[in-house]
């Protein structure tokens, strides 16, 4: 009897566990139509979600700086243009997360483009104004100019390919210099993960068969070019404080797996997939330096 209940138990927990995960799949799945209630949803979300955090931004950041008249600074030099890439790389990111969701909405593709790729510009726009009243920083038009590239490239390939052949990643190990440094590099894993560029890498992934056509090589296989920098403290190579800093360019080519090319039926799983895609997958890579040195890396992160 006690076997019985075990079975009957285990029955009735399997398809609770089967219903959900189907009821999961058919709200992930894309409407084929516009759904006004699922639009909505999407606008309302995004919305609240963006205005709470450019508040939390004013009330929690910037309320620890002194505030200014409206500047602008020319910071184009500072990180050997590593933040640079990180504005390109958030600016693609939520942009391509702002015409998916209205994708899942049944919006129209026009309408994706119009409304969704540029979320992540006028949301980094509305932080670049933020930082042009603060004392500390000012705003920057080479940030913006960052911005802008990431959404050309996705609005560009939807125009002219309709789809993302070419895919903006991340990466990121751990480095010495946030030791020696930790308010400004991070301090522990979670700050060294945002703040540390000496750790980030960048990468534009091209989808090899999207452009070759070929049934001999794999959908989800991606062709990857990196750009990194390391042996920095600050952001000016110049900073009387940190002198001697051997700052270098890193350049890397390597191999990637496009993670929405592999083909499944779940939408449970697409999506799954569709959130990691951000991050580059590890595999073999070649390191050229602006020193004219060649590294080789059996894997790296």
């Amino acid at each position: 009897m006690k076997n019985l209940y075990c079975h009957i138990v285990f029955f009735l927990l399997a398809s609770g566990m089967l219903f959900s995960q189907s009821k999961l799949n058919q709200f992930l799945k894309p409407s084929d139509s516009l759904n006004t209630s699922r639009r909505n949803a999407v606008v309302i979300s995004e919305s609240v979600l963006a205005s709470a955090t450019l508040i939390g931004l004013n009330q929690l950041w910037y309320a620890d700086y002194p505030r200014s008249s409206f500047k602008t600074l020319n910071d184009s030099g500072e990180w050997l243009q590593m933040d640079k890439m990180g504005h390109m790389f958030s600016s693609y990111q939520l942009g391509r997360i702002g015409a998916s969701t209205l994708s899942w909405s049944g919006v129209s593709e026009k309408d994706q483009l119009i409304y969704g790729s540029t979320l992540g510009l006028g949301f980094l726009t509305a932080v670049e104004v933020l930082d042009g009243f603060s004392k500390e920083w000012g705003f920057s038009w080479t940030d913006m100019s960052a911005n802008t590239v990431g959404t050309g490239l996705y609005v560009g390939q939807e125009l002219l390919w309709k789809e993302q052949r070419i895919v903006i990643k991340y990466s990121f190990h751990r480095t010495k210099f946030a030791k020696q440094r930790p308010n400004k590099l991070g301090d522990g894993l979670s700050e060294e993960f945002l703040k540390d560029y000496n750790g980030q890498t960048y990468w534009l992934s091209a989808n090899i068969n999207s452009f070759l056509k070929t049934e001999t090589i794999p959908n989800w296989l991606n062709f990857a070019f990196g750009y990194g920098a390391e042996g920095m403290l600050t952001g000016e190579a110049s900073d009387p404080l940190f002198l001697n800093q051997n700052r270098r360019r890193q350049f890397y080519l390597s191999l990637d797996v496009d993670l929405t090319k592999i083909k499944t039926k779940s939408n449970v799983l697409k999506t799954i997939f569709d959130v990691f895609n951000v991050i580059k997958v590890p595999f073999p890579t070649l390191e050229l330096n602006d020193n004219g040195r060649v590294k080789w890396y059996p894997v790296y992160f």
